[in-house]
């Protein structure tokens, strides 16, 4: 826009969308502005989907996909918005987390599932992620960016050079990461607790099961929070407000019983993995492992690391450098390296053929010039067992002689995986045990052999305390290969 004049008609025009864009909100009965139809909703949800599943991976259970199903679909029955096609998937990661992205895609990681002690636990978090969408929620907060957006017409946004370098998140992740304010959340949890008790739930086990992540985060002595609850009121509020909120529910309703279901989930999550997933890489004792890729690698002293199904990555502490390794486009290690110039806009400064620890490889030394600002590059593309990796140290120029050392360590110690205990790592996963006789959850644990170090772990995940006594014929989880 090269005018005031522009400036204004476009901002006429904005104006004039949103007092013609306004919808009834399903749930509260109002209008509000939301400039996207229910058709248009639904299909972010479609466009979205796929690059969810592909970022996390589905976790494959048939009984325990056929009971979120199957209870999804009751409840969105009785919803504020039943005729939309719902869906509802078990993500393969192991945080917990639950979220929902408009039109009906719901979405459960298998570290929130293996945390759930009860059938109702889940149901009232189910009925939580359907509130998000009956109530617009995703659609509220685009449009709620939008208009902040309008304050940056006269600004400038800085996005460090290191980023263009990083993959960036998909919409579709973007859209699965949109953070709620508190009255959202406040009005998801008392919709979990109506939906969740209409179809026969004990509302009050969902206030249980946020007190139990409140212990989590406390006993981890860690500021962060689950993402779940990231953005919602504080625990304690909200713990009192649902069980409030359940309770004068149930005192309301003609409903005389309320099923909580403990045995029935708890057999049904019966050898879900927990915590990582070896399959998918793991760092140990500063070295990255990728047992199905068979490729190691060390990290550099002190450094962050993140793992994703697309990329490792690798930053020090400053913030002024990181390595990522990915795979690389191209059928050869010529191709490989012309996609990477290309794809990063770099110019060529030096590059070799050698080999390393036995792969065939292609080192090259690149940069990218950006206004006042020179990046360099230090990749390495490395050919194994029909792949071709690309692990990429990257600094500005002016620390690049600093960092280059670094860089050089990591790519040259890559090398192929032959330890056959990491090559054959197993996860843990969940296994229900029945209590022979009364006794404390401690005693328990020391009786099916679980380790003294993991008795706190094992004590959260069972929402329990490890004083609390346990009757005979109890069911509890225990972990194990």
């Amino acid at each position: 826009m090269n005018t005031f004049k522009d400036l204004l008609n476009f901002c006429s025009v904005f104006i004039l969308l949103t007092l013609t864009a306004c919808a009834i909100n399903p749930v509260t009965g109002k209008k509000q502005i939301v400039l996207m139809s229910e058709a248009q909703e639904v299909a972010m949800g479609q466009q979205a989907d796929p690059e969810i599943v592909s970022f996390f991976g589905l976790y494959e259970d048939p009984q325990l996909q056929e009971f979120i199903t199957a209870t999804g679909n009751e409840m969105a029955a009785i919803s504020h918005r039943p005729k939309l096609a719902y869906e509802f998937k078990i993500v393969d990661s192991p945080v917990i987390n639950a979220f929902a992205v408009p039109g009906g895609f719901v979405y459960f990681t298998r570290g929130i599932m293996a945390h759930f002690n009860n059938e109702a636990e889940f149901a009232g978090v189910l009925g939580h992620e359907i509130g998000h969408v009956t109530a617009r929620h995703s659609v509220i907060q685009q449009r709620n960016q939008l208009f902040g957006q309008l304050g940056l017409l006269a600004g400038v946004l800085l996005v460090p050079q290191l980023g263009e370098f990083t993959e960036p998140l998909s919409q579709g992740m973007q859209l699965a990461l949109l953070k709620f304010g508190r009255d959202a959340e406040r009005q998801s949890d008392k919709l979990g607790v109506d939906y969740s008790s209409q179809i026969g739930y004990d509302a009050t086990e969902m206030a249980s099961f946020f007190e139990t992540l409140e212990r989590q985060q406390e006993d981890s002595g860690s500021s962060e929070v689950p993402p779940f609850l990231s953005t919602h009121p504080s625990p304690d509020e909200r713990n009192t407000t649902v069980e409030k909120l359940a309770m004068d529910w149930q005192q309301k309703s003609k409903m005389t019983e309320f099923k909580i279901n403990r045995d029935s989930y708890l057999r049904k999550i019966d050898g879900l993995i927990v915590g990582e997933d070896p399959k998918q890489g793991f760092v140990e004792n500063s070295t990255f492992y990728h047992p199905v890729l068979k490729i190691q690698f060390p990290i550099p002293t002190s450094w962050k690391h993140q793992n994703t199904p697309q990329q490792f990555q690798m930053a020090p502490i400053e913030g002024d450098a990181v390595m990522i390794l990915t795979l690389a486009q191209g059928a050869t290690l010529e191709d490989a390296t012309n996609a990477l110039l290309e794809k990063y806009s770099l110019t060529l400064v030096e590059s070799k053929k050698e080999t390393i620890n036995g792969m065939p490889a292609v080192t090259m030394v690149a940069e990218q010039k950006q206004e006042a600002t020179t990046t360099r590059v230090l990749s390495s593309l490395i050919q194994f067992e029909g792949n071709i990796f690309s692990l990429m140290g990257v600094s500005d120029l002016s620390k690049f002689g600093s960092y280059e050392p670094v860089f050089l360590n990591t790519i040259r110690n890559f090398k192929e995986l032959r330890d056959s205990e990491k090559l054959n790592r197993k996860p843990d996963s969940i296994k229900i045990k029945t209590i022979p006789e009364q006794m404390t959850l401690q005693a328990a644990f020391q009786n099916f052999g679980m380790p003294a170090d993991r008795f706190e772990e094992l004590a959260l995940l069972n929402g329990m305390q490890l004083t609390d006594q346990l009757s005979k014929g109890m069911l509890i989880k225990v972990v194990g290969k």
